[in-house]
């Protein structure tokens, strides 16, 4: 990792060094005592980690699968904790998990994507947390619903915490390939805007689904700016209780942290900002035409609205929706876009071409 000053600052007591993000690691789930030692020994001898994770409850989607050991896996955090030195971070999803946290001098702890989505529970936690000044790292919502992920943020700094981060570990999509969760980097970018003094991690290891997609999505995150990394590690990732596919070992984790770059943000917008200065005016001129096209196609679908609805022909055609998304995407293809690329862009597109058509529909049935 190139250890280059990052621009932003974390506050409070998270183990932060000012020349290089913050690096989260550890097994998905604390299985044994051998498997937390293992690890926790490895990773301090990496040099690069500063703060331990691993799952002691872990909420399942299914009944029946492997669901964490429980307070029980505590104080082998505690004895890992004590023999090399790194503070540990654990996920709490109910009040008594906060109290046992605590109990276990836990150094701070994380929010899973299935509580933050409940504001009912974040309240819970917020309330247990209450007074406690622990630092809390808070996951994004299972779905792409900003409102609820600051929402969480909003409660716990209403609580009294101050010492809150963002650990940005992607969205559920029915089509997320190659990932295994949809990055949408655009809502970190949102949330920046809305939460400015916010650290934000990122989770590759949720995102990418597959341990040799972790390095390619912790250096998009780093190239985006974010603070920090949480990269789930196992001494023998095939033989994990719970997400084999995604953990990396402690070497190659050790080998993702040696390669990746940190890119300074000044260097980017000052230095080459000469360089970079003919690109952006003709990226300008060409977001300008496709804005005034997306009018001049929105006068084309109200005049097919009209046509439609004066026959009284139904707003969507499935067979049509088929046919637009095949012809795009073999367009796409043939001159070397991705495919995936140009067909979500069409379901946007297609999306407000249907809201469009439905508003002219409406107004021919309630003319003013």
């Amino acid at each position: 990792m190139n250890l280059q000053p990052n621009s932003r600052q974390f506050w409070g007591p998270w183990p932060y060094q000012p020349s290089q993000p913050l690096i989260i690691a550890g097994p998905c789930s604390a299985e044994s005592r051998e498997q937390v030692m293992n690890v926790g020994e490895s990773l301090k001898a990496n040099g690069k980690v500063s703060l331990f994770r691993a799952g002691v409850w872990k909420p399942r989607t299914r009944p029946g699968s492997f669901e964490g050991i429980g307070v029980n896996a505590l104080p082998w955090l505690v004895e890992m904790k004590e023999a090399t030195g790194l503070p540990f971070i654990i996920e709490v999803g109910q009040p008594s998990h906060v109290e046992a946290a605590l109990n276990a001098g836990a150094d701070a702890v994380w929010i899973g994507a299935r509580t933050t989505v409940n504001p009912f529970y974040m309240a819970e936690l917020a309330e247990a947390l209450r007074g406690s000044q622990l630092p809390v790292a808070v996951k994004n919502p299972i779905h792409a619903d900003m409102g609820l992920w600051l929402g969480a943020l909003e409660r716990l700094e209403a609580a009294g915490l101050e010492h809150l981060a963002a650990v940005h570990r992607g969205f559920f999509a029915s089509h997320s390939a190659p990932y295994r969760n949809d990055p949408m980097w655009e809502l970190t970018f949102e949330l920046r805007r809305e939460a400015p003094e916010t650290p934000i991690f990122c989770d590759p290891s949720h995102i990418a689904g597959k341990r040799n997609l972790v390095h390619h999505v912790a250096q998009i995150a780093l190239d985006l700016g974010m603070e920090g990394l949480m990269v789930e590690t196992h001494p023998d990732p095939d033989s994990a209780l719970s997400d084999a596919d995604q953990q990396v070992t402690p070497q190659g984790l050790h080998d993702i942290l040696d390669d990746l770059r940190l890119r300074s943000e000044q260097l980017s917008l000052e230095a080459i900002a000469d360089l970079i200065t003919p690109e952006r005016n003709a990226l300008d001129q060409v977001d300008s035409q496709l804005v005034e096209l997306m009018l001049e196609r929105k006068h084309l679908v109200q005049a097919l609205a009209e046509v439609k609805a004066s026959h009284g022909a139904s707003i969507f055609q499935m067979d049509r929706w088929f046919e637009i998304l095949q012809k795009r995407g073999q367009q796409a293809e043939a001159i070397g876009l991705d495919k995936a690329y140009i067909e979500q862009l069409f379901q946007v597109v297609h999306k407000y071409s249907v809201e469009q058509q439905t508003k002219v529909y409406d107004q021919s049935r309630h003319p003013s």
